[in-house]
């Protein structure tokens, strides 16, 4: 058996009387069948119409939105092989997933292939972080559609061969555990993370003050730096509201955060060369839909902190920042952000504000809710796949190591 898509089509057709896409291929199986098949893509106005019309119809993140993965197809290096995986039930397209194959020799020896969901084998690609991972699927069926796409990829794997699964959601890595139980495959954890944020339905039941529900420290912290800040001549929250705007303060977030990082001598999410027209592309696209959201605090008229996040189905995902850190320790102008941004987002309505993944001092200090978000590769259980596994883990601990004796941290290396 072998993933490689269909050459005959690209798995959907235009009704050129309407402009519509529909399935191309006839439905064959028994009812309530899930059928998959993998395709090449097609051309992305075809494929926008499609997706938009699932994502319509599905309970998906941010990250399996088209205001994600358009930017993210349209962006992508050349030579990436992507594929379309498509889910049909009783003929109706119920599933879509993007794949990219990545040739890979196990421990620099065995040949094998990497099947990548969401992700394209670029390191400097996926750094750009896809997290909420899955299978965008009809909320009737979600469960069925996901268990299935993920056995039919599973079932295909070759010997050498593994499928990687990365920054998944809780419902994605069950679909997988049970995948593997069912195929005999081993699941190996890459990546162990969680993803935090603020539920705001129980501040709202306490009586609306989210300040009132953070540790006494905390909140004595935050009311401390907004006074001084205040002190400058007055205290700003504003959110861009063009897109001239938010790629105005784009930029200026760009600086504040390559400075904060190159303080403490790391390169900063901006020296990736990716990062920059990706995230411009996603603003001007999302900005006017509400899908993104740029926030700008100034003390004094001065900006002290930006906040680049995402808007999806009520709930905010804070995805970077930059923050004008000064010597005074006093100051936070990180953290106070954050808080203005929650108080911001509990006043709009919608229903939490979520820090996603990687750790963060200020993410436990202001989340109330927690899950996990782990990273995974699914393969046949071999010996090399072991070897492999104890070597990265090895790896991951001597880079640990060399960073607490560097620089003293506290914090794990986040990739093991």
């Amino acid at each position: 058996m072998s993933i490689w898509p269909r050459t005959d089509s690209d798995g959907i057709a235009s009704d050129t009387a309407t402009g519509t896409a529909t399935q191309s291929t006839p439905h064959t199986a028994a009812p309530g069948t899930i059928d998959i098949a993998l395709h090449p893509l097609p051309p992305l106005p075809k494929l926008a119409q499609v997706w938009a019309d699932l994502e319509a119809r599905a309970d998906s993140s941010f990250f399996l939105s088209w205001s994600w993965i358009g930017p993210w197809l349209a962006q992508m290096p050349a030579g990436i092989e992507a594929g379309l995986l498509l889910a049909r039930r009783e003929g109706e397209l119920v599933g879509l997933a993007v794949l990219c194959p990545r040739k890979r020799r196990r421990l620099g020896l065995l040949p094998g292939r990497c099947w990548m969901l969401h992700e394209t084998g670029d390191r400097g690609y996926d750094r750009l972080f896809m997290e909420y991972n899955g299978i965008l699927a009809d909320r009737r069926f979600a469960d069925e559609v996901t268990d299935a796409a993920l056995h039919w990829l599973g079932a295909r794997l070759s010997a050498n061969d593994e499928l990687v699964l990365g920054g998944l959601t809780p419902a994605a890595e069950r679909a997988a555990r049970r995948v593997a139980a069912r195929t005999g495959h081993s699941l190996q954890l890459r990546i162990a993370d969680s993803a935090q944020w603020v539920d705001l339905a129980p501040v709202r039941a306490a009586g609306g003050d989210f300040r009132a529900g953070l540790g006494r420290n905390t909140r004595a912290a935050v009311n401390r730096s907004e006074r001084l800040y205040r002190a400058r001549g007055g205290l700003d929250y504003r959110v861009a509201t063009t897109v001239e705007e938010a790629l105005e303060d784009f930029a200026a977030l760009e600086v504040l955060h390559q400075a904060g990082w190159k303080a403490r001598g790391q390169a900063g999410a901006f020296a990736n060369p990716a990062f920059r027209p990706f995230h411009e592309q996603l603003i001007t696209q999302g900005v006017p839909s509400g899908a993104v959201r740029l926030c700008r605090v100034s003390a004094g008229g001065q900006p002290v902190g930006y906040l680049y996040n995402f808007v999806h189905r009520n709930r905010v995902l804070n995805y970077q920042g930059g923050f004008a850190f000064e010597a005074d320790n006093r100051l936070k102008p990180g953290l106070l952000s954050h808080v203005l941004a929650v108080e911001d987002t509990l006043a709009r309505g919608e229903d939490c504000y979520d820090f996603m993944s990687t750790p963060a001092g200020h993410k436990p200090l202001l989340s109330n809710a927690e899950q996990p978000m782990n990273w995974l590769t699914l393969g046949p259980d071999r010996v090399s796949r072991r070897v492999e596994a104890y070597c990265r883990r090895a790896r991951g601990l001597m880079i640990d190591t060399a960073k607490r004796s560097l620089r003293g941290w506290t914090a794990p290396a986040k990739s093991i």
